[in-house]
């Protein structure tokens, strides 16, 4: 096994891939895939473009992307032409997508809570109308909330709906 740029160029010449047609599908620089093929990183754009490059010219041949990226990754870093600013991009990166997640899980989590209150209190509510119901239909409900004759006096509106609920169950 040579080096990451060697291998790279094996896999294309193995699969009778020229450069050409694959900066037709990408639309990769030429010069950014022969740097890559020659182990000359600092000839690339930098930053998470660089994993782009890697994808898109190991897709374009087949090859697993996630393993083809770990290994330039880790063929960039012991090459020591990495820079500071590439690993300012790399960690920019990691954050951007753990940043995503932890706001989807915390949308995710409101709305398990908000549907478990809406779930209480629709039980609640359902609850309170059977006992209501089987109140009435035993005819101990009235007991529970009389409405008086003073209550209609003072209270007319009370009276009114007291009534009315009192008719319907």
């Amino acid at each position: 096994m040579g080096s990451f740029g060697e291998d790279l160029r094996t896999e294309r010449l193995s699969r009778g891939v020229a450069l050409e047609d694959i900066t037709a599908v990408t639309k990769i620089s030429q010069r950014h895939l022969l740097a890559l093929e020659q182990d000359r990183f600092r000839l690339l754009p930098g930053g998470i473009l660089n994993k782009g490059i890697v994808r898109g010219y190991v897709g374009t041949l087949g090859l697993n992307e996630r393993d083809w990226t770990e290994r330039f990754l880790n063929a960039y870093r012991a090459s020591g032409q990495a820079t500071d600013e590439d690993q300012g991009w790399t960690a920019f990166a990691s954050n951007v997508g753990k940043a995503r997640i932890q706001r989807h899980e915390a949308l995710e989590l409101r709305l398990r809570w908000a549907g478990a209150g809406a779930l209480l209190l629709a039980v609640t509510v359902l609850g309170f109308f059977a006992v209501r119901y089987i109140g009435v239909r035993s005819h101990w409900w009235p007991r529970v909330l009389p409405f008086h004759a003073v209550s209609a006096a003072v209270y007319p509106l009370g009276a009114i709906l007291g009534a009315a609920l009192s008719h319907l169950f």
